[in-house]
């Protein structure tokens, strides 16, 4: 529980984790209680010092949960965009405490109070603002945090070709595999001539039972700091009518791959103590999926083998986490025998799971997915979840595959 609450509450000051704990309070109990239970009649809410009473201080309120909720991830993830608006708000809220007063009671004491409120929340305003470096803080670049090379696995295509663009700019060397060489040249190509780096092409099949330990073999000799476990495949349809060898190949190339290599590029990692590795898992993973049953369940592995290690390995400065995208616009559809559906931009998904290493153990890639992926399970019976998650599956997938 402490290295819990260490990891929640750490990096910002005290004054910061009081106002994201209230922000929390407002959000998931009160505002939710004043909305839902207190009786029209006796609900008040007052913006900018003006009273709004019974029914148009209900209509307010969606507005006030809204910016508590912004409020509550915003310091918890220490978001950018908190500046200027949190000032703003807080500004707010020392007008209307000045004004109020003023308006609706009158008399000495509530100039008094009018006044202790409005230094008082204009002081939090203030700090707030001066706060901007804390929420537009770099963090230290990734070369300075795990060293020079990467591996990015399943690099040929797709969310892999975008980590190792994306940590090339960033001024990591790196290692790319798949199966398709003459794809990794050309990208080595593009990396060494746009961002100066090294690469190392590395041609393997991590499906086969020996390629992760090949692929580790083949780059023993570099301190790899960073592992990206991208590589990844599907099969749309019935389980009984994908074909035994695809069976296979997911299982092989979705767990046991990212387990070996894990387990090989780590000690050095822990021995130079520091490093991260990344798991390219997915909302599929997060709930039962009929038609895709398989994948679903691989990647349920790939989620809980990674938040585990986040546990696990943070103490010996080891960074993990696990980025889990909905629908993306790679090839990975056609390969997996799915119809073609719209998704997201695959370079998305990286800057997603870029900026949340060391953070958090997993984060979901758009909030659309990270509703889905929540709520239902959360919220339904995990039968019916699954049956209602049948019916999405059975309009990406071909007729002949029900």
């Amino acid at each position: 529980m402490g290295d819990w609450l260490r990891l929640v509450f750490g990096g910002r000051p005290a004054w910061m984790n009081a106002l994201m704990v209230f922000c929390f309070f407002m959000a998931a109990i009160y505002v939710p209680w004043d909305f839902f239970v207190k009786p029209v009649a006796q609900d008040d809410e007052v913006w900018l010092g003006i009273l709004f009473h019974g029914y148009l201080a209900k209509l307010t309120e969606p507005l006030h949960w809204a910016i508590y909720a912004a409020g509550a991830y915003g310091f918890l993830r220490m978001r950018p965009w908190m500046h200027p608006w949190a000032a703003v708000y807080a500004a707010q809220v020392a007008i209307g405490m000045a004004v109020w007063p003023l308006l609706y009671r009158g008399g000495w004491s509530s100039l008094l109070v009018a006044a202790v409120a409005f230094v008082a929340f204009g002081l939090l305003a203030r700090a707030l603002w001066r706060a901007e470096p804390l929420f537009s803080a770099q963090p230290v670049s990734l070369r300075e945090r795990y060293g020079e090379w990467a591996l990015v696995t399943g690099a040929s295509a797709g969310i892999g070709d975008a980590f190792a663009r994306a940590l090339a700019s960033r001024g990591l060397s790196c290692v790319l595999t798949a199966r398709r060489g003459e794809r990794l040249e050309a990208l080595a190509g593009d990396l060494e001539a746009c961002y100066g780096v090294k690469t190392r092409v590395v041609a393997e099949d991590l499906s086969r039972p020996d390629g992760a330990r090949r692929l580790a073999a083949a780059v023993s000799d570099l301190p790899i700091g960073v592992l990206v476990n991208n590589a990844g495949l599907g099969g749309a349809g019935r389980f009984d009518k994908l074909p035994l060898e695809r069976v296979e190949q997911q299982v092989l190339l979705n767990c046991l791959a990212p387990a070996v290599l894990t387990h090989r590029l780590l000690p050095g990692m822990l021995e130079r103590g520091h490093g991260a590795v990344i798991v390219t898992g997915s909302v599929a993973g997060m709930q039962p999926l009929p038609l895709h049953g398989l994948y679903a369940a691989t990647k349920a592995f790939d989620r809980f083998f990674g938040e585990a290690l986040f546990v696990e390995l943070r103490a010996q400065g080891i960074d993990v986490i696990v980025v889990e995208p909905g629908p993306v616009e790679t090839e990975f559809q056609e390969v997996a025998g799915e119809l073609v559906h719209p998704g997201e931009k695959p370079e998305n998904v990286v800057e997603v799971a870029l900026r949340s290493l060391g953070r958090q153990p997993s984060v979901v890639s758009g909030w659309w997915n990270w509703l889905r992926g929540n709520a239902a399970m959360r919220l339904a019976p995990r039968a019916l979840v699954g049956f209602a998650a049948r019916e999405v599956m059975a309009t990406q997938t071909p007729r002949e595959m029900h």
